[in-house]
């Protein structure tokens, strides 16, 4: 950080400043310090064998505030909660970070206070691993890194240079006032994200319902429309959860996904996403029935008619709305007719704070293609749009987001 550019540019953010088992520790104490003279409030939390490699009076000296290794106080039993230091944090950060820290990382283990807070924390994550240069360039340990980079995990990249084993190559953790910047940069690109510290659940593409094991029931959708949504939320710094459907397309960037196949496993996934959620886009295609019984094997072609018994399906919308305890819910109506009775309708039935209204009756909207033309619609009124993107609906419906938010 140059200080002649800006004495304290952290001042206000919280940094969680995680510490674990290596010889490299030794960097923290000052990689403390330096976010401290920057003007962050920084917490610290060590794994058990960081406290071989750096005392904690050290590092409460230097942060001014206790330092938390174990659940709870042995003394007194008090609570460490990783919840609320997770909600409590503006960035966590992991450094050093070792090869052992970053595999359970990577595979979601959570088996001392720094993984359980880690797993909880809802800020953006930064790792500065550490370790020997045959353990960082193992398949390992760069398989994990290049999964916890899909989960948009920052990596402040080791140097090279002389290591503790006394070989030289790359595996030597950042210096300190490297970190410090890259975490300093990360926050303020971070103010530039309205949506930062918000967490979404969309629907996209359509349901599998089957018949028997070759044979289903389905619909056009191919859940660009969704994806899209997904991305234009992430990009703005939402936790995206992305339920999905049978679809041929790429994950957005930064966003996390769940594939279903039915409507009742979207249900199942969409419902569990939403308790954690600040709101919910439901863009989705879900069969509105599905057959009573599924034919274990192939049926074969008779002579005469075949009957196919339906029942209907659990209305996700409508179970979300019904839970919705203050939250943003917006839903989708794609109609062949009597568009907007139908989608008002539903935006007083399902509790949606608005709908996205398409009519398969405009030329350029519906299935499959690039572009829509849809309609807002809630309790003010109606806002139509005209022929865009998908991806410019997208941007338009996070626009609206933003201002309900507000």
């Amino acid at each position: 950080m140059d200080p002649l550019q800006d004495a304290r540019p952290l001042e206000g953010r919280h940094i969680l400043l995680g510490i674990t088992g290596s010889i490299a520790a030794y960097k923290s104490a000052l990689l403390c310090r330096l976010l401290k003279t920057a003007g962050a409030d920084v917490r610290v939390v060590m794994t058990p064998l960081a406290k071989q490699f750096i005392t904690p009076l050290t590092m409460a000296t230097l942060s001014k505030n206790p330092i938390l290794v174990e659940f709870f106080d042995p003394e007194n039993g008090a609570w460490n909660s990783h919840v609320s230091l997770g909600e409590w944090a503006d960035c966590c950060l992991i450094a050093p970070a070792t090869a052992n820290t970053l595999a359970k990382m990577a595979a979601g283990i959570a088996d001392n206070l720094l993984l359980t807070t880690y797993l909880s924390a809802r800020c953006p994550v930064v790792v500065a691993p550490a370790m020997d240069l045959d353990m960082y360039a193992h398949a390992a340990t760069q398989e994990n890194l290049a999964r916890l980079a899909g989960r948009g995990v920052q990596i402040v990249e080791p140097a090279e240079g002389e290591l503790a084993s006394g070989l030289r190559g790359k595996g030597r953790m950042a210096e300190p006032d490297e970190i410090a910047a890259f975490v300093g940069r990360l926050l303020d690109e971070e103010k530039k994200k309205p949506l930062a510290g918000r967490r979404f659940v969309v629907t996209a593409g359509a349901t599998i319902e089957p018949i028997d094991p070759v044979r289903f029931i389905s619909n056009h959708s191919s859940g660009k429309m969704g994806y899209a949504i997904a991305g234009e939320l992430a990009r703005r710094g939402a936790d995206v959860v992305l339920v999905s459907g049978r679809t041929a397309l790429d994950t957005p960037e930064g966003v996390r996904r769940v594939d279903v196949l039915s409507a009742d496993e979207m249900y199942t996934a969409a419902v569990e996403a939403f308790r954690e959620a600040d709101g919910a886009v439901m863009c989705a295609a879900v069969a509105d029935y599905t057959p009573v019984a599924v034919a274990d094997r192939k049926i074969t072609k008779g002579d005469g008619e075949m009957t196919l018994t339906l029942r209907r399906t659990r209305d996700i919308a409508a179970e979300l709305g019904a839970d919705k305890r203050g939250r943003l819910l917006v839903g989708f109506a794609l109609e062949t007719h009597d568009e907007e009775a139908h989608a008002e309708a539903k935006l007083a039935k399902k509790h949606f704070d608005f709908i996205v209204l398409n009519s398969l009756r405009d030329a350029g909207a519906g299935f499959r293609g690039d572009t829509n033309k849809v309609t807002f619609i809630d309790a003010a009124g109606r806002e139509p749009l005209p022929l865009m993107s998908k991806r410019d609906v997208a941007a338009r419906i996070a626009d609206k987001i933003e201002s309900l938010l507000k």
